[in-house]
């Protein structure tokens, strides 16, 4: 994780503006299976400092331009002919060309010969040879405006990983012996107690010790809203308190918070390529030696055909050629506006790992999804409380409270919470736990049985009443050999599961929902939120099955859950989905996608984001394809000059990055 950060801070390291485009990066698979590129020469822009420092040279190179044309045009002189015009125009060239004379001697250098500033360096040295200095000054004055705006654009859409960066605190105050010790964060141990002060981010996951604490999740979830914890409760290292003073026990080393991960994520996420992105870098190495040759028959082969042919006529034609010709508004738009999706979704707390994930999200036609923990809480609460009038309610629920404080199971979790601290006057013997059934004790000298039916059945107690005709999960109680009543538990269904359901069913996708609780328990709930197909009583083998019934039918599926159990099915989908708050670890390793704040309605954005993301990069590429093509056979057709040339370049670029950005603003 050290070495990502590493990564991340560079950066903001390279002063250069670094562009390619005629080759692909070598790839390597590290031990997780996934690809990853490279650190060589990308289609990237990093570029940082003041605009004048970034635009110092821009600046110089226009000043020295626009007096030289204005001699030339304006205000002749006698003395700016021949060597003197033609080494004040050198001048003018050399703040802005010289980085990219660099840049093509290292990438010839390195094995590529066809790259952007290979382009550049011959249009621009050609426009020098036929005498037409101002025009080649002026394209390579332009071209590094336009690289220097996109070395901007990338680093803004790179702003939330940074963001996310800035959430996490380098130092922490950790109490020894009741005082405060600032400790850099990454030295604190598992088991130490940070003291958190109002207004302070926690740097590393930990349990809250103080009673209660409101923290601000933005940088976790997205969710401006406060989040009150209670004693005992998991905090998550980039949360920021927002009040009184906390204290939290870390849980987890520095290096393995969640935030961390998230890091991890977000930052991998740059390097599995969408296959548009992966297209164009292969279309980029064969296009630019294309155009380069056809530059050369350009100049070359009128000769053969031409009367009247005139070499420096056609040189300019080929060079005007090749400046229209370079393809980087394509190789930087693209992975620009797929690394813009990516940000856009991890601002509102959705993590994809890759961009060729917001390819796949964008035509999935099936969202299956889990029940507990995805559409409901995955927290059970008591629903109603049943005694029969002939027994003391109150006295009833001292003896089940008691009897359950018993078990770690989750209903007696639910049981305990409903019921309250546990009355120590209630005093039960011969407790014994009956596997699959329940508990039994005596009190005051009488059987208390706490359990499912099947534990009356065992021990003979009547009840009138059909277990099957209840919904929800059901604890009998029978006291003194009698029947007392029972309670229902419940995992509440989450607040937006509904708003999930309407959306999908806006974007047209099909919803199903499966499930190891009972069937009657899955159906009430699928009823209850208008999902049509709704399986329960499912073993994780089940799960596996009924989505390839759905993969059988060659249509894509988007699997959403957060056990251990779901990891299978997760890794079978098209694309898998885990819910990233309550989700288990193996879970949120297979996904694709991680929800951080557990919110269903984030799978339909999550979709919306993807199609979002498609429509603009699809729309970069026919902006950059039509115009390009209308300029190139204009300069090859000697009716298009210099200026025409660096519209189709960088102009172009330009625009699609502005396009590519817009994703950033957008309301999901």
């Amino acid at each position: 994780m050290m070495h990502q950060d590493k990564e991340v801070k560079n950066i903001k390291s390279k002063p250069k503006t670094t562009c390619c485009c005629s080759h692909d990066e070598p790839e390597h698979s590290d031990n997780d299976g996934h690809d990853h590129d490279h650190d060589g020469h990308d289609h990237e822009h990093n570029v940082e400092g003041s605009w004048f420092k970034l635009f110092l040279p821009a600046i110089v190179s226009f000043v020295i331009l626009l007096i030289g044309i204005a001699f030339d045009n304006y205000f002749p002189q006698s003395w700016f002919t021949g060597y003197v015009r033609t080494i004040w125009y050198a001048i003018a060239y050399l703040p802005v060309g010289l980085p990219v004379l660099k840049e093509a001697y290292e990438s010839i250098v390195k094995g590529d010969v066809f790259s952007e500033f290979f382009l550049m360096c011959i249009a621009t040295i050609g426009a020098f040879a036929i005498g037409e200095y101002p025009e080649g000054v002026a394209v390579m004055l332009f071209y590094t405006i336009g690289e220097t705006f996109q070395g901007m654009a990338v680093n803004r859409a790179k702003s939330s990983i940074k963001s996310l960066l800035d959430q996490r605190p380098d130092e922490v105050h950790v109490l020894e012996n009741n005082v405060s010790v600032k400790v850099k964060a990454k030295d604190v141990q598992i088991g130490a107690v940070i003291q958190l002060k109002a207004g302070e981010k926690l740097g590393l996951d930990g349990e809250l010790l103080s009673d209660s604490a409101s923290f601000n999740t933005a940088a976790l979830t997205g969710e401006s809203k406060p989040d009150t914890k209670k004693k005992g409760e998991t905090v998550l290292a980039g949360m920021i308190n927002r009040n009184t003073i906390a204290e939290v026990k870390v849980t987890t080393a520095y290096n393995d918070s969640k935030l961390s991960k998230i890091l991890e994520l977000v930052q991998n996420a740059a390097t599995k390529k969408a296959p548009a992105e992966l297209f164009i870098r292969k279309f980029a190495k064969i296009y630019t030696p294309i155009v380069v040759y056809l530059a050369i028959a350009i100049c070359l082969l009128p000769m053969l055909f031409v009367d009247n042919y005139v070499f420096s006529d056609w040189l300019y034609r080929a060079l005007v050629f090749l400046v229209i010709s370079c393809p980087c508004a394509l190789v930087i738009s693209i992975p620009l506006g797929y690394f813009g999706g990516i940000g856009a979704a991890s601002k509102n707390g959705i993590l994809f790992k890759g961009s060729n994930f917001l390819d796949s999200i964008s035509t999935i036609q099936n969202v299956v999804v889990d029940k507990t923990g995805t559409m409901t809480e995955g927290v059970f609460k008591v629903q109603e409380v049943i005694i029969k009038p002939e027994f003391d309610k109150e006295e009833i629920l001292k003896m089940v409270n008691a009897l359950e404080s018993r078990s770690t199971h989750p209903v007696a979790t639910a049981i305990h919470n409903y019921a309250g601290q546990i009355d120590t006057s209630v005093e039960l013997k011969d407790i014994e736990e009956i596997s699959g059934h329940g508990l039994k004790a005596s009190y005051n000298g009488k059987e208390l049985h706490v359990g499912n039916f099947k534990l009356l059945d065992k021990f003979s107690i009547a009840y009138d009443i059909d277990p099957t005709s209840i919904v929800y999960t059901t604890i009998a109680i029978a006291y003194d050999q009698k029947f007392a009543g029972y309670l229902t538990i419940a995992d509440e269904i989450k607040v937006d599961a509904q708003e999930t359901v309407t959306k999908l069913k806006t974007l047209g996708v099909k919803l199903t929902m499966l499930s190891g609780d009972k069937t009657n328990v899955v159906q009430f709930v699928a009823d209850k939120l208008g999902i049509v197909k709704a399986f329960g009583d499912l073993l994780p083998e089940d799960k596996v099955n009924k989505v390839n019934e759905i993969k059988a039918r060659n249509e894509t599926i988007a699997f959403v859950g957060d056990g251990v159990n779901d990891a299978p099915v997760i890794a079978l989908s098209t694309v898998g989905i885990a819910m990233g708050g309550l989700g288990s670890d193996a879970a949120i390793e297979t996904a694709d996608i991680v929800i951080q704040d557990d919110k269903p309605s984030k799978i339909a954005m999550a979709i919306n984001i993807g199609k979002q993301t498609k429509k603009i990069v699809w729309q970069n590429i026919t902006l950059a394809f039509v115009v390009k093509a209308f300029v190139l056979i204009l300069g090859a057709g000697g009716l298009a000059t210099m200026w025409e040339a660096v519209f189709a370049d960088v102009g172009v670029a330009l625009l699609a990055i502005l396009n590519a950005v817009r994703i950033q603003k957008m309301k999901f």
